[in-house]
């Protein structure tokens, strides 16, 4: 049982040793009742789902009367950035809901913020503005939680479809599908320390990355195993143009068919497809976990001391 902030979430098995991804901490005494917790995504001038999970995270973390108030802001959607610091609040935590550390997190949102993030020390990441304290905390993709939620992405894709029969882990590779750039060295490391904290369970026959943008491609993962068996799961908050098209045609499928099926409402991957050979199980993104929750308030209890 992970409880953070009297939030509970239930765990499927205890956590292993030497995998940090499911240990949370409960800090007593913490009163955000008055302070202000900003969730920041990136939006879409053309796909309205790209922003439904964070709007979705920040009705949740609402639901829990944990902080005065809980917004979702965006770059490219209303509200913007730039709204944040006019937001009435002594104190402002700032969380990014993005996969990894780059241009986004270090450049874009302080200067829509009106900061100057100079490293990566908490003391650099709380600054006043308009005689509020805005505290911007690390973004949730690179928290070692999130192996966690990749993990329960991977088993319940098979366990909802096992035909024609569920294979053991074992038996199964699995990998992590990011985006990727070579335009910042940043972009991979996040999607590279979950791959690792997962393989030192041991579970999976293997478990590697693979990108959409950088080597190694996901186009490339019928060729880079011997697993009869795979289970790919998209290292994305939301399920937007990029899962729910782009992969799907990298994975083999064609884009004709992936078209009509999303202009008719269904799933872009049957699971488990079979293909070169292999049986392959593909999930949606990440963005609709109930553990985002607790990753975010873990992000927020680093900024108050709670962290290591």
């Amino acid at each position: 049982m992970l409880e953070i902030f009297g939030f509970n979430t239930l765990t499927e098995n205890p956590s292993p040793p030497g995998l940090v991804a499911q240990q949370f901490s409960y800090v007593a005494g913490e009163d955000f009742s008055t302070a202000a917790l900003v969730l920041i995504g990136h939006g879409s001038t053309v796909n309205q789902q790209s922003s439904r999970s964070v709007r979705r995270l920040a009705e949740e973390l609402t639901a829990r009367n944990l902080f005065a108030q809980v917004r979702a802001v965006f770059e490219l959607e209303e509200p913007r950035i730039e709204n944040v610091p006019h937001i009435d609040a002594p104190h402002i935590f700032v969380v990014p809901i993005t996969i990894s550390e780059g241009r986004f997190t270090e450049e874009t949102i302080p200067q829509r913020l009106g900061i100057t993030v100079a490293g990566q020390s908490n003391y650099d990441r709380v600054q006043e503005i308009n005689g509020r304290q805005v505290i911007y905390c690390h973004p949730i993709g690179t928290h070692p939680g999130m192996g966690h939620v990749l993990l329960k992405r991977a088993r319940s894709v098979v366990t909802q479809h096992p035909f024609p029969n569920a294979p053991e882990p074992s038996e199964t590779a699995l990998f992590i599908a990011g985006h990727g750039t070579k335009k910042n060295k940043n972009s991979r490391k996040s999607i590279e320390a979950q791959v690792n904290l997962i393989r030192i369970r041991s579970e999976y026959a293997e478990v590697q990355p693979v990108f959409m943008e950088e080597v190694p491609f996901i186009a490339d993962c019928y060729t880079v195993t011997e697993a009869r068996h795979m289970v790919v799961v998209p290292f994305f908050v939301s399920d937007g143009q990029h899962t729910l098209e782009d992969i799907p045609v990298l994975l083999g499928e064609p884009e004709a068919t992936v078209k009509a099926r999303l202009a008719a409402g269904q799933p872009t991957w049957n699971n488990p497809t079979e293909r070169n050979g292999k049986h392959v199980w593909y999930t949606p993104a990440i963005g609709n976990e109930p553990d985002l929750q607790a990753i975010v308030l873990e992000r927020v209890r680093e900024m108050t001391g709670g962290g290591q």
